[in-house]
């Protein structure tokens, strides 16, 4: 997702976003773990992801 994207989702829709991401997050280190890991750039995308999503989710809890 784009900056702009998440910068528009509301506060129950950026903890929903949160969920999935820590959900895929825990996959991929599973996958990593037992040598299933195809795409290991995706993990440093996902991590990435989750630190805006949360970035965000911080601004609006401070307006």
């Amino acid at each position: 997702m784009k900056l702009k994207e998440i910068k528009a989702l509301g506060a129950s829709e950026l903890r929903q976003r949160e969920s999935e991401l820590r959900k895929e997050l825990f996959n991929l280190r599973i996958q990593k773990q037992i040598g299933q890991l195809e795409n290991p750039v995706r993990s440093r995308t996902v991590r990435r992801e989750l630190a805006r999503v949360l970035t965000i989710a911080q601004e609006h809890s401070a307006k």
